[in-house]
């Protein structure tokens, strides 16, 4: 049995906390669980650089146990390009990468993913690149390719890891960052900004693919409500996301980074 800690969306930069003062906390914590492997489903900052280096000090003062992490949109602003992510930047970064958990049959796979606009499917017409580009923080984030051959391109990596998962008896727990399943978007009629902002928030068919593959547990962010966990077919869907709370945002139930971040977090044994 492994004890596996699960986490996204912990921005230290906009939440004005020092990763500095706060990792050591966490650690302690984590060792007190028993925490064999800790999970961070992207965007710990805004500059991909510090979360590397946030991650690797989480390892080192954590090990023997594992950290991994995946980038988010956040992660991915400053410090990075789009074909630099696609390759095995740290040990800690898991994207288009696995890590077994010796002793049992479970598999964890990682990526990034990305957005296809197929969850704003209800408006017509509508131009989501321009949008985005003058609105949402992505329309800064380096790119090569267009949103839905960025899109296929995580399908395709996530469709060859879960064919060789599958081949080789393994259980397997993804861990992403974008939004794999429709249950989890808010559609309003009076929000138009949510509205669009939908079109960037992942991909329904995701979820369709960990359905196929019969996926036991998926890991994402992105979204910062606080969802429990949900069981949508055969998959376990975990959001542990934990969000911003500033002078203009608050989405925690605490005033304290780490009392919520003990909140959010989620602890499965996986044997």
């Amino acid at each position: 049995m492994v004890r596996v800690a699960l986490i996204s969306d912990l921005h230290f930069d906009v939440n004005q906390t020092d990763p500095r003062a706060m990792v050591p906390r966490q650690v302690a914590y984590l060792k007190q669980q028993r925490v064999g492997v800790y999970l961070i489903a992207g965007d710990l900052t805004n500059h991909f650089a510090q979360s590397v280096e946030i991650a690797e000090n989480l390892q080192r003062q954590l090990a023997p146990a594992q950290v991994r992490f995946v980038a988010g949109n956040h992660d991915m602003l400053h410090d990075v390009t789009e074909s630099a992510l696609e390759t095995p930047l740290t040990p800690t970064y898991l994207h288009h990468q696995w890590l077994d958990l010796p002793g049992t049959d479970w598999r964890i796979l990682g990526n990034n993913g990305w957005y296809d606009y197929g969850f704003a499917d209800n408006l017509t017409g509508r131009n989501f690149l321009a949008w985005k580009n003058a609105f949402w923080v992505d329309g800064s984030i380096p790119q090569d390719l267009s949103d839905a051959q960025r899109f296929e391109r995580v399908y395709a990596q996530l469709t060859a890891q879960l064919d060789q998962a599958q081949q080789q008896g393994k259980k397997v727990l993804v861990m992403t960052h974008f939004v794999p399943r429709r249950e989890f978007i808010l559609y309003t009629q009076d929000n138009r900004f949510w509205n669009m902002a939908n079109a960037l928030m992942g991909s329904p068919r995701l979820g369709e693919l960990f359905a196929e593959y019969h996926v036991a547990a998926v890991q994402f962010g992105h979204l910062h409500r606080h969802y429990w966990s949900q069981h949508l077919g055969a998959t376990w869907y975990y959001n542990q996301a934990l969000g911003y709370h500033n002078r203009r945002i608050n989405e925690w139930e605490t005033l304290d980074y780490f009392t919520e971040w003990q909140r959010r977090l989620r602890i499965l044994d996986l044997n």
